[in-house]
């Protein structure tokens, strides 16, 4: 199953720019905009991995949801905040957050330091993914959205072995091998067939045909596809 990350932060640019870097790292992101919201999903949400938490939230704020967080759980927190002042830092680490960004800041940064606390933590996933379409490696189970799709096990295989390989351009004859395995010497079309199955079932266009040579998983999934 994927890592759940919570982000309650007011900013909705912020938000929306650290949920898709989130989800393109292969998270499950639930996000709310206020201290209210944010208070209700926190008191609702099971197995949520990692608490990312802007400090100056209204109605209430980071600071306060950090202590009622803390109160129960010792999941990893981290705190948003434009405030750099010391006594503000201070207060965050006294509240037991694990971590501290000062905005602004870079988004391929916060994931990694995501990485690096779930990591401490003990909570990397078992899994891979190309935007709202994941396998979960330990289930051997597809999904999109959270919502289980049914795929047949060569589909599945197909699907892990393009993601795998994101950014590459994989030969039918690459993928007969990889999926199929070396000793297969069937029609290459089999491959052709498998990937229309495989797209008919989501509603995410993810797979790429680069005519003449095979196939691809899109690099960016949402915004300018490679």
């Amino acid at each position: 199953m994927l890592n759940k990350i919570f982000v309650a932060e007011d900013d909705k640019n912020i938000r929306e720019v650290v949920t898709e870097y989130l989800k393109e790292a292969g998270y499950l992101v639930i996000t709310a905009e206020n201290g209210k919201k944010a208070y209700e999903i926190i008191k609702r949400e099971d197995n949520i991995a990692l608490y990312i938490l802007d400090i100056m939230l209204p109605d209430i704020t980071g600071l306060e949801l950090l202590k009622i967080i803390r109160k129960n759980i010792n999941t990893p927190i981290l705190m948003l905040t434009a405030l750099d002042d010391e006594h503000t830092q201070y207060i965050s680490f006294d509240a037991k957050a694990d971590d501290y960004v000062i905005k602004p800041f870079s988004p391929k940064l916060l994931v990694k330091r995501v990485e690096a606390l779930l990591r401490r933590t003990g909570q990397t996933g078992n899994s891979v993914q190309a935007g709202p379409v994941y396998i979960d490696l330990d289930r051997y189970a597809a999904f999109e959205d959270g919502e289980k799709v049914i795929l047949t096990l060569k589909e599945l295989e197909l699907l892990k072995v393009l993601i795998n390989n994101r950014g590459k351009v994989l030969s039918r004859q690459q993928l007969l091998n990889l999926v199929w395995g070396y000793d297969y010497f069937g029609d290459e079309r089999i491959v052709d067939v498998h990937i229309k199955n495989v797209r008919k079932k989501f509603k995410a266009d993810i797979i790429v045909t680069v005519k003449g040579v095979g196939y691809k998983i899109k690099e960016r999934i949402g915004n300018a596809d490679v």
